[in-house]
């Protein structure tokens, strides 16, 4: 990784005015889609395809949120726990690709979640954006796949390279189509230490895809 925590944090700054959107897509099938334990919604392969271009920082954010808190310093994330869904994953470090749109982790069997590297490290002030699919090859649950579980109280811990743990209590989940994704809202800089965890939504089993995303927001607590 490179770049400072400064120029995570400037590059998660979004203009209003810029239409561009991003967000995680091309999840497709990879067969027979699986229920989740939740009650139904079906679940289907993320495969790691082309996502929309990442705006280009152009000013402040509209969307600051909250009184200004105290925060950690930068270190970058080793692994993620979700107590309440029984969630652990090591963290991958994903970038941009040469076309300006962004990685997603990889999809085999058990591919662990991963870190958006341009957005602040999690615990730093503004929201870390951590990615992760819905299931894995083949059909089975992936590391996200009980993200519609969580309600407003949980805990997610995220371990860092110096040894702390930020630990962050969940606000809210929402699932938005992805050609309606609010950019500002996900990806705009916040006043607060603030985590979004993000997959796939939405299935269609027609096509096959998955129309949506799903956005978990939490804000340190630790």
């Amino acid at each position: 990784m490179t770049g400072s925590s400064t120029e995570r944090r400037a590059g998660l700054v979004v203009c209003a005015a810029l239409a561009a959107l991003f967000s995680l897509s091309g999840c497709t099938t990879g067969g027979t889609p699986e229920t989740e334990a939740t009650g139904g919604a079906p679940v289907a392969l993320a495969s790691a395809s082309t996502a929309t271009a990442v705006p280009t920082p152009t000013g402040a954010s509209a969307t600051a949120s909250g009184p200004a808190q105290e925060v950690l310093a930068a270190s970058d994330p080793r692994s993620l726990t979700i107590p309440a869904t029984g969630t652990t994953s090591e963290l991958l470090h994903l970038g941009l690709r040469g076309d300006g749109s962004l990685e997603v982790p990889p999809e085999p069997p058990g591919s662990p979640a991963g870190w958006y590297d341009g957005s602040p490290t999690p615990g730093e002030r503004g929201p870390a954006v951590l990615l992760g699919h819905v299931n894995a090859t083949g059909g089975g649950p992936g590391v996200f796949a009980e993200l519609r579980q969580l309600r407003a109280g949980d805990k997610i811990e995220v371990a860092r390279q110096d040894g702390s743990t930020a630990v962050f209590t969940v606000d809210r989940g929402e699932a938005y189509a992805k050609d309606e994704f609010p950019t500002l809202e996900v990806y705009g800089n916040t006043q607060r230490a603030e985590l979004r965890l993000i997959t796939c939504d939405g299935y269609d089993p027609v096509t096959g895809d998955f129309d949506d995303n799903y956005v978990v927001y939490a804000t340190l607590t630790m």
